[in-house]
């Protein structure tokens, strides 16, 4: 009969990850290892170019800002654990790095649901109200949505933690993912997980299809007030705005509620494997090139950074 363990007993945890393929983890940690760098340069990028060019200091790119750190943390608190895993035989997190881990995966995950919401109000203010942007989405209210948007997505950590963690574990250690999340730590519980479950399910619901109902609310009355502008320019440049946000909304929303809200199947064990690596790897990565490639003003402050950078040294 396997035996309940205080937390304080615990010393790490083991991550099985990919060891049920061992042939696939040279390939994964060379994708990983790619993915990581383009995130981390894509994203710094962003910040960089934002924050020096004056001509990009609006709500628009603040909010982009603040994506752009969000995506950095979230692939920081997993990816360099997973790459030393991936090269290691014996592939541990320690019970402390397993705790850091799951608070900011769940912080930054109810942080950026929140935060996309918060951008598509920018936009709808922006193109259905224009003569009131500067007016309504003034410094202020840019600072204090954004520090809701983080201070909602880390209060909604700490309830979730202390609930996971809280639970009684049995003498076994070993995690069937490659990194500390909710539903895999409730699966090392001793006791019944029902009403934790039920919690996770009622927290992803609010965090999820809420703010993509306000989302979606959002570019109803968008594309209304686009598809009223009689300039063919204007519609353009406002659907060019608006696409690479609703693009980054599908592939964040959608690996998110496919992950949280799935019915448990044969399958859901590798389908959520393969879920959070889009969720945590792929998504951070693709965000700044979806906002660049079809972005003119910050290619072109991207282009007037590169010229000062030069005409300093020369």
């Amino acid at each position: 009969m396997l035996s309940w363990i205080n937390e304080s007993d615990i010393e790490e945890f083991v991550l099985l990850g990919f060891s049920d393929r061992p042939w696939l983890e040279f390939s994964l940690f060379v994708i990983f290892l790619i993915s990581y760098v383009m995130t981390i340069f894509g994203n710094l990028t962003i910040i960089l170019v934002s924050r020096l060019d004056p001509k990009l200091h609006t709500p628009m790119y603040f909010f982009l800002t603040n994506l752009s750190l969000l995506d950095l943390c979230y692939t920081t608190c997993t990816v360099p654990q997973m790459l030393v895993n991936l090269c290691s035989v014996r592939k541990v997190i320690s019970y402390g790095g397993c705790v850091a881990q799951l608070f900011m995966f769940l912080a930054l995950g109810a942080t950026e649901c929140v935060l996309l919401a918060v951008m598509s109000f920018d936009r709808f203010v922006a193109i259905c109200r224009p003569l009131h942007y500067s007016v309504i989405m003034h410094q202020r209210l840019c600072f204090q949505l954004a520090a809701a948007a983080w201070i909602i997505g880390f209060g909604n950590s700490v309830w979730l933690s202390i609930l996971t963690l809280q639970l009684p574990l049995c003498g076994h250690y070993v995690i069937d993912h490659f990194l500390c999340e909710v539903p895999a730590l409730l699966k090392l519980s001793c006791v019944d997980t029902t009403a934790n479950e039920a919690e996770l399910f009622f927290v992803s619901v609010l965090f999820h299809l809420i703010p993509l109902t306000l989302i979606l609310i959002s570019y109803a009355f968008i594309a209304q007030a686009v598809l009223k502008m009689q300039s063919a320019e204007g519609r353009q440049k406002a659907f060019g705005t608006c696409g690479a946000h609703l693009i980054v909304v599908s592939l964040f929303y959608g690996t998110a509620i496919s992950m949280y809200l799935q019915t448990p199947s044969p399958n859901s064990k590798d389908r959520g494997k393969m879920v959070s690596l889009f969720y945590g790897i792929i998504a951070p990565m693709l965000n700044p090139l979806i906002y660049t490639l079809r972005n003119k003003e910050v290619k072109e402050a991207f282009k007037r950074l590169i010229a000062r950078v030069f005409s300093v040294r020369k």
